[in-house]
């Protein structure tokens, strides 16, 4: 109410956060981990996350300007994310930038495996296991049902109009 007043003493929310909220609360869906098998740790969930952030930001690349800005925002917001949740969990200042960059290099390899995958040269399963399992194996019923998911997935992105989507809007 008084932001005007106190501009700098006001948190603005950081440009992403409602794109990336969204995508948070489907990756915590709990049919990830239960019908897709997708291991309940935090290295699961970390893929499941980055999965579908990395479909999202695939999508917006594809739209105009405004939804090439938001995949940049989104970017930054993991970041920002990335950082404060392992700072949460202990790590220090001399590793957490590492740790952060390796995150954001697991990011982009899911990036570039759905950007060929949605480009039709590799399968949507072998996409799914190495993007979701780290090609860990899965049984064909999580493959199969974390295919079937990520498509639907996809779908609801694909139709989302680019303002909708970077406001977190892709139902």
């Amino acid at each position: 109410m008084l932001s005007f007043l106190f501009p700098r003493l006001t948190p603005r929310r950081s440009r992403g956060a409602a794109l990336f909220e969204a995508l948070v609360a489907e990756a915590r869906q709990p049919h990830w981990f239960v019908e897709g098998q997708v291991p309940d740790t935090i290295d699961g969930r970390f893929a499941a996350l980055v999965t579908i952030i990395a479909l999202a930001t695939v999508r917006l690349e594809t739209g105009g300007d405004d939804a090439r800005a938001a995949a940049v925002a989104l970017a930054e917001r993991f970041v920002e994310a990335m950082d404060a949740e392992h700072r949460q969990l202990g790590i220090g200042d001399p590793t957490v930038g590492k740790t952060v960059r390796k995150l954001v290099g697991a990011l982009d390899r899911r990036v570039q495996l759905w950007r060929r995958t949605l480009d039709d040269s590799d399968s949507w399963e072998q996409a799914v296991n190495g993007s979701l399992f780290r090609d860990a194996s899965p049984s064909a019923e999580a493959l199969d049902y974390g295919t079937a998911a990520l498509q639907t997935v996809w779908a609801k992105l694909e139709a989302a109009p680019d303002e909708a989507l970077a406001e977190g809007r892709f139902e």
